[in-house]
């Protein structure tokens, strides 16, 4: 019996049980489906990033507190460090020190809300410097002016507020000269961003800034800053800047084995490569959970496989007695196996990439990112040989079980 009969036999008797075949599929289809909603989010999330990280320039250096978190639960470690302080910024800053750098300021997070005659919003507000801030993310302010060095050596309670924030707490008025209050502490605002999007997964529109010296002072009562960002005079330098950078703070902390670094540099090239990574683990790791929805699903092809041997085994010995061989009857129980589980893939591959699809619409139009749709064809076409491959195992069982069948027991059988 060539390949051709036995294929046209097995979708005859899959078609038989339409209803059956379906159900049978149906932990094959969310198994594959699963992998590839992750496998795609997971693209997706990357080429977010990396555009999001590409749009800052690759001039910018970041010096985080703690030692380089070497994974996602380290990352809140590295928050609540607080090793990089006022001497270290003063010490960056130094021309004799780091020869590279064209600018360098620390950041701090300041949580809370902001007030104005009883509006109150919880923006993401930060201690930075505004001018800084414009021209690193290519901002102007939409009315007003934004604060300089001036403003942040002599810790004036100053604040520029995003678009969204100002249309909150004054709606069509200025929000100009208008004193707005911060953990209790009055603010006088001197600029209102223009409308800038989503930069590095937050809102311009939804930011507050005030000088960094003010929010230490005034609002946070720490020492220490939180981030600092360098910018660098000419990007083929970065490399050497970068090494300033560490040689500097290890001689104020008094660290000798970069193993004990307290501190450490990230550049656009390391941002991208840490959070790539990132991603790639979180994205194997669930792919390997949702891929155990394929073993329920092969056991699942087996056991209907198993029954469908015993409804069919007076077929079997009808064919054996006019011919057929055992090799006949084990290829066509694999085969029904194979494309049982094939299809499955298949549907697997073609719903997971239209929910993406789907997704990838709504994040785009409700969350503001321009999440794309990337779906990968190598992935899909993996998918789909193993869900064959899947079949082919869980199928070996039942069609070994129907080739022994002896045909005069088969043909007695009722």
């Amino acid at each position: 019996m060539n390949f051709k009969n036995i294929l046209k036999s097995a979708l005859k008797s899959l078609l038989r049980h339409k209803s059956r075949s379906l159900l049978t599929i149906l932990g094959i289809v969310i198994g594959i489906m699963s992998i590839t909603i992750i496998v795609s989010a997971g693209n997706s999330a990357t080429h977010l990033i990396t555009g999001e990280l590409q749009s800052l320039g690759s001039d910018i250096i970041w010096i985080e507190p703690g030692r380089e978190p070497e994974g996602p639960t380290e990352f809140a470690q590295t928050a609540l460090t607080n090793t990089i302080k006022e001497r270290d910024i003063r010490a960056l800053q130094k021309k004799s020190n780091v020869p590279g750098a064209l600018e360098v300021v620390p950041a701090v997070s300041i949580p809370g809300s902001i007030s104005y005659r009883g509006e109150t919003y919880r923006p993401l507000m930060m201690g930075f410097s505004a001018e800084f801030m414009s021209t690193v993310f290519d901002l102007e302010p939409k009315e007003g002016f934004l604060f300089g060095e001036a403003a942040i050596a002599d810790k004036e309670r100053v604040a520029v507020l995003g678009a969204s924030v100002a249309e909150e707490l004054f709606g069509s008025d200025s929000a100009v000269g208008k004193i707005v209050k911060i953990k209790d502490q009055n603010f006088r605002v001197t600029g209102v961003l223009a409308e800038g999007g989503q930069v590095l997964f937050f809102d311009i529109g939804e930011l507050v800034i005030v000088p960094y010296s003010t929010a230490q002072t005034y609002l946070t009562g720490t020492d220490h800053y939180n981030e600092v960002w360098v910018r660098v005079a000419d990007v083929a330098n970065t490399d050497s800047t970068v090494e300033d950078i560490k040689a500097t703070i290890r001689e104020l902390h008094g660290i000798s084995d970069p193993d004990k670094d307290d501190f450490h540099v990230l550049t656009q090239a390391n941002l991208l490569d840490q959070t790539s990574g990132i991603i790639d683990i979180m994205t194997n790791a669930v792919a390997a959970i949702a891929a155990i929805a394929l073993l329920v699903g092969g056991v699942g092809i087996m056991n209907i496989m198993l029954v469908s041997v015993t409804e069919r085994t007076r077929e079997i010995g009808l064919r054996k007695a006019l011919g057929a061989t055992t090799k006949d009857i084990m290829r066509q129980f694999l085969t029904e196996a194979v494309l049982l589980t094939s299809a499955g893939g298949i549907l697997g591959v073609a719903s997971g990439a239209l929910i993406v699809f789907l997704l990838s619409l709504a994040i785009t139009a409700f969350a503001g990112f321009a999440w794309s749709f990337q779906f990968s064809i190598p992935a899909a076409t993996l998918g789909v040989l193993i869900s064959s491959l899947v079949g082919l195992v869980f199928g070996l069982y039942p069609a070994r079980k129907a080739s022994e069948r002896s045909p005069i027991e088969a043909l007695r059988y009722e």
